[in-house]
């Protein structure tokens, strides 16, 4: 049986990786991000990609199988990072006020001991609510946009801002379970299937 590793620090990834049944071993990431790539979709496989490569030189483990990520959130043709300050989280969460934006999470699984890579994005459509002033700056005032693209969470309060989506909910909170699954499908480990009985 191959042991996972997620190649990311974030709780709610792991979150995800745990609801799934997944036992796995974190292993943060301490890949340069900085890139001169201008296509978005481009960017979050290159950076999924460069998170998962660099695990993998940090473990001895020989049947392994590495899970990278990188979530964004896109917007008027702009990355839109994570605020750094309230001033900053009160003008993301303004500009996206009302309107649709796109949150893309490029998503890298190696599988070491069969030398596979398979890297691959998911595209979720989000439809934000039409929100006073007085409501955001409530939100800010919870503190939790401050480690968030975006600056919300669609999986706390920030389901508040949320009118709809289009597309995969997890792929907003930064996992892509689908997409995940059907690469460790191609890898010959299927999640559906009890441990032990998928011929790893």
């Amino acid at each position: 049986m191959a042991k996972f590793v997620l190649a990311s620090a974030s709780p709610r990834r792991a979150d995800i990786l745990k609801k799934l049944g997944i036992d796995f071993e974190v292993i943060p990431s301490s890949f340069d991000e900085k890139s001169n790539i201008k296509d978005v979709r481009e960017l979050v496989k290159y950076l999924a990609e460069g998170k998962a490569k660099d695990v993998m030189s940090k473990t001895d483990a020989a049947d392994v199988i590495i899970i990278g990520a990188d979530t964004v959130v896109y917007f008027d043709n702009k990355i839109i990072g994570k605020p750094k300050s309230e001033e900053e989280a009160f003008q993301i969460l303004k500009m996206l006020n009302n309107k649709k934006h796109k949150a893309l999470t490029g998503i890298c699984v190696i599988d070491k001991k069969n030398n596979k890579i398979i890297t691959d994005y998911e595209v979720t459509n989000v439809f934000f609510n039409d929100l006073s002033d007085e409501e955001i700056l409530s939100y800010i005032k919870t503190k939790e946009p401050f480690d968030k693209a975006g600056a919300y969470g669609i999986q706390g309060l920030g389901s508040l801002l949320v009118k709809r989506i289009e597309g995969c909910y997890f792929n907003v909170v930064g996992m892509p379970v689908t997409k995940l699954y059907m690469i460790l499908k191609k890898m010959g480990v299927n999640l559906m299937v009890k441990e032990g009985e998928h011929g790893r």
